[in-house]
């Protein structure tokens, strides 16, 4: 029988209140109510046994519409089946209130925190979470202070704030918010959340990693060949046009989740388990990325789909999308060549890519470990390269691929798939990204948050990318069909190295 060796176990969370700022729009729907409910339902032992939960929105709306409407939402998105005590108890802590435009919302605010708090018999532990564009995080800020509704650090009752991605449009603008953000709010109130952070896969990254030699001392330049790492999503823009297009494939997955993966992929051993430690650690890889030099056209590419076929069914281009101008220079799908410039990975390529309107959702990365000498087995025959793959999603797991020889009279090779998934090997309920970071925002674990030197060292290698697409209007926007894995630009890019994209 197989041990598991427990390392650390989950905190129990004090009790709060979590105000949603913009909760009547559909992240609150579709992600954050779910997993507050979730949160309640199956995790007595570490969430707080009191919590209130208030939505905080533009829309004016009866508190039991929004109870219904949040009902609705569990139902449809929570991992768990609703059940009726859990969903009522649940539902009792469950408040809405308009005014987030109003000049005096944020004075109401205060006084509607101060009735549930004294209704609940809750403490004024409160996490204000910003489910709002990026343009509008200074001024809730700011009103938030204005209001009095942040207590120092250090005080009795603590204040977090929640800041959604992408910070920022920019490199300038991120700037910006964080030196407001620095301004209103200590460090260690500030929760920047990018919720692939909160997914099994890549918290296994880490003791995959680190837990297993074998796998360390292949790690880096002496035996990879080349990583990739792809971001595919089947779906269109879909109802988030209004979001998406001043937004674009680099700035809403490159800027955050993808870095963040490559941090995962290539940092160095922290010193210990730390929250600091850790973050440090992926921070050296971002001092090492090399920034994209001026004309590089041939180690990035940008494309956006043009109509094609999904689920067997034609589907529009992303210009004729609804709420898509017909002007916009948007891409919905990047994919570039990157270089870390350290000790263990001088030398190795990083392909990167993610777009919209591919085959299937998935989210792999790719390790391809160099090939074996031209002698023996390999002098006449090209053989198949060892490769380790890491499936994030959906399918959650990981696979390795080894040479062996097929039974029979004659010496035949072929690769033969070592393959682990999580579903299969793992009993027991999983939770959701949002549930976990939700956990650590009450408990104050900021290890699966991102810290703002990283914010800044990752907008400054998207703003060498950014600057090449605005510096040179010829820069080439291609097109994809719908329904294929990207514009063969991006084929060719890869091909020009002497190598190919696996495609999941």
């Amino acid at each position: 029988m197989t041990e598991t060796i427990h390392i650390a176990k989950a905190q129990t969370a004090p009790s709060c209140t979590v105000v949603i700022f913009g909760a009547s729009g559909d992240l609150a729907k579709r992600k954050l109510i779910p997993a507050l409910y979730n949160l309640r339902a199956c995790g007595q032992e570490v969430a707080p046994h009191e919590f209130a939960v208030l939505g905080f929105a533009r829309r004016p709306m009866a508190v039991e519409e929004f109870r219904e409407s949040a009902r609705a939402a569990a139902a449809r998105f929570s991992r768990l089946e609703l059940d009726q005590k859990c969903w009522s108890e649940f539902a009792a802590g469950l408040d809405y209130m308009s005014g987030l435009d109003e000049p005096d919302g944020f004075r109401r605010l205060k006084e509607r925190l101060e009735q549930i708090e004294a209704s609940h018999k809750l403490p004024a532990n409160r996490i204000y979470y910003l489910s709002v564009p990026p343009e509008a995080v200074t001024e809730c800020v700011e009103r938030l202070h204005g209001a009095g509704l942040i207590a120092k650090p250090g005080a009795a009752n603590f204040t977090r704030v929640v800041v959604e991605k992408p910070i920022g449009t920019d490199l300038e603008s991120a700037l910006e918010i964080e030196d407001m953000l620095r301004h209103y709010l200590d460090e260690s109130q500030i929760f920047r959340i990018d919720h692939y952070l909160g997914k099994e896969t890549v918290q296994n990254l880490f003791v995959l990693r680190f837990a297993n030699t074998i796998f360390e001392r292949m790690w880096g330049a002496r035996n990879v060949d080349h990583v990739q790492i792809t971001v595919a999503e089947s779906e269109g823009v879909g109802s988030r046009a209004m979001y998406y297009d001043p937004a674009g494939a680099l700035r809403d997955m490159v800027q955050n989740h993808m870095l963040q993966l490559l941090a995962l992929i290539a940092m160095e051993p922290p010193i210990s388990l730390d929250p600091d430690a850790i973050r440090d650690a992926k921070l050296d890889v971002l001092r090492a990325l090399r920034p994209l030099p001026r004309g590089a056209r041939d180690l990035v590419v940008r494309a956006r789909y043009a109509a094609g076929t999904a689920d067997g069914k034609p589907v529009p281009g992303y210009l004729q999308e609804q709420g898509i101008p017909p002007s916009s220079h948007t891409e919905t799908f990047v994919a570039f060549k990157a270089a870390i410039d350290n000790w263990r990975w001088a030398g190795v390529p990083f392909y990167l890519r993610t777009g919209k309107r591919m085959p299937a959702r998935a989210s792999v990365i790719y390790i391809q470990f160099k090939d074996v000498p031209r002698i023996l087995f390999n002098r006449d025959s090209k053989l198949p390269p060892n490769a380790l793959t890491i499936r994030i999603q959906p399918d959650e797991g990981f696979s390795f691929e080894v040479l062996s020889k097929q039974p029979g009279l004659d010496i035949a090779i072929r690769p033969v798939r070592m393959n682990l998934r999580y579903d299969s090997e793992f009993s027991g309920p999983s939770p959701e990204a949002y549930e976990r970071l939700l956990l650590d925002v009450m408990i104050g674990d900021r290890t699966l948050f991102v810290s703002a030197p990283f914010v800044e060292k990752s907008w400054q290698f998207v703003q060498s990318i950014l600057d090449l697409w605005i510096n040179d209007p010829s820069f080439p926007m291609h097109e994809y069909p719908a329904g294929s894995h990207g514009p063969e630009a991006a084929d060719q890019m890869i091909r020009s190295d002497g190598r190919e994209w696996l495609n999941p």
